[in-house]
Parts: C-alpha cells; structure tokens; sequence
C-alpha cells in the first residue's frame, strides 16, 4: 500500500472510530444497521484494507454525521488510493509526517501554538536548513537538502488556489532564538512580517511580560476540517509525535489555544515587535 493510502486509511479509521463512539454503538450494532459483519465495520477504523465509500456514506448517516462530516469522510473514501506529492520522497518520511502531511492536504484552517521555533510553514530556507543542522543526530548534506525541500513544498498549502487559513501564536523566545546566522534569523523575522500581511495569515506574539501562561502544554496545533468535530491535535515532541482526536483532548488544547489568544499580542502590536527584534540583531 501507498504512503498516501495508508495515512488517508488511517485518517478514515480514525474519524470513523470517533463518530461510532459519539453514537455510542458497538461494532456489531453498527453493522447490523447497515447489513455488514462486526468485523467489516472493524477493519473499516483500521488502516488496513480497502473501504467502499457507500459503506461509509450509510455508516456516517447511521452516526448521525452533519452533511459536512459525511461529505468529508465520504471524500477522503473515495481517494483513499490517490497519493500525495509527498510519496515522491519515498521511505526519507516518517509515518507521522505522511500522516501530518495528509491531514493537512484536507485542512482548511491551522492554529499553532509555539513555544520554541517558528512553525514549519513559516520558516524560511535558511531557518529550516539550520535546524536540521542542528539534529542531534547528525544529518548528511543530501539528507538535509531533502528534508527542507519537503517543508518548502509544505508551504504551497498557503498558496493554493484555497489556501489554508492560519493562525499562528509565538512565544517572544522563537523571534529572540537566533537560529543560523544573524543574516538568516533577520530574514526569518522579514518572513513573518510578510506574513502577518497576508489575508489568511494571523500571527500573534506572546510577550515575556505576559509572565506564566497557558503554555505548559508545550507546542501544539489544531488541525481543523470543515466541522469541528473532525479536527486532530498534533504535538511534537523531542522524542516523537502524537496525535490527539478525543474530544476530552481537543477541548483543552481549544481552551489552551483560547487563553494564549487572548494572552497574546494584537497583530499591529506583534508585527512591531517582530520588526523591533530585527533591528536589535
């Protein structure tokens, strides 16, 4: 199976575990609504295997899924054997970013929250090259080359002819970290000036003088479909990566993402004091 099938598989699965669970079905009265075995409806939340979309389509009725859920859900079925542009760099990405990857491709608005780097759509060449330098594990010429060209092709999601709709939240230490060169963390913070232009680009800076905040959570961001009940939180760790889709957990990444909102800078505010960051280096 293809990259691409198996992280929209496992995208499926997932969305089809939440809505069977919100009903409060188990397998088996799931499939006895709409003629088909336990362990059909089973393999269905799995990743593995093909999925007929009528299947889904009636399942998701049977859940009670808004028309956007079933709409959704339905699509990503029926392209679950479509692959990516991602599938061209083959086995250098990891199964997490294919799944990252995937979930973006259906996304239609992203909020982050980082505590450490600037998000990976809003960093430059130069920015990202030097953080892969930075690998405790160290990386070869070539390997690096590839993984910044995979997060350059990323970035095309906020240029496409629906582009993404982004909300970005940075704590005041990611435009102090110089990451590179001087030369390069200055076009960094060019770059998200530009940014913070951008119609579909909101960007906000946590100010230290905020003192404690709702960041104990770390970085985060919200992966937001067309309803909010299909969104997923994505967390990067040092060690890995999760991702969350209980909605006990999106409910307090939504609250922690609220509070840094209201915490945060407004975007003139956030904008002068990137640009007062620039002048200082």
């Amino acid at each position: 199976m293809t990259h691409r099938a198996t992280t929209r598989r496992r995208q499926l699965g997932a969305m089809m575990r939440k809505l069977r669970a919100r009903k409060g079905l188990t397998l088996e009265e799931a499939g006895r609504l709409v003629g088909v075995s336990k362990a059909t409806v089973s393999r269905y939340e799995t990743q593995a295997g093909p999925v007929k979309w009528l299947v889904v389509d009636a399942l998701c009725r049977e859940y009670g899924a808004t028309t956007a859920e079933r709409e959704a859900i339905v699509s990503l079925a029926k392209d679950a054997k479509q692959q990516g542009w991602w599938s061209s760099f083959g086995d250098s990405i990891p199964e997490s970013m294919n799944l990252l990857l995937t979930l973006e491709d259906e996304a239609v608005q992203e909020s982050h929250f980082s505590c450490v780097y600037v998000p990976g759509l809003l960093q430059t060449r130069a920015y990202s090259t030097a953080l892969q330098r930075a690998n405790e594990v160290p990386l070869t010429p070539a390997e690096i080359e590839r993984l910044v060209d995979i997060r350059m092709k990323r970035q095309e999601i906020l240029t496409r002819a629906e582009p993404l709709k982004l909300w970005a939240i940075l704590d005041e230490s990611v435009i102090r970290r110089v990451v590179g060169s001087r030369r390069d963390m200055k076009e960094q913070l060019e770059r998200l000036l530009e940014a913070n232009e951008s119609p579909h680009i909101t960007l906000q800076i946590l100010p230290f003088s905020k003192g404690a905040h709702a960041a104990a959570l770390g970085s985060f961001v919200i992966i937001g479909g067309t309803e909010q009940a299909l969104d997923v939180v994505y967390v990067d760790f040092h060690t890995g990566s999760l991702f969350l889709e209980k909605e006990e957990e999106l409910k307090r990444y939504r609250l922690a993402f609220e509070y840094l909102r209201a915490q945060a800078l407004d975007m003139e505010a956030s904008s002068a004091l990137i640009h007062r960051a620039s002048k200082e280096l």
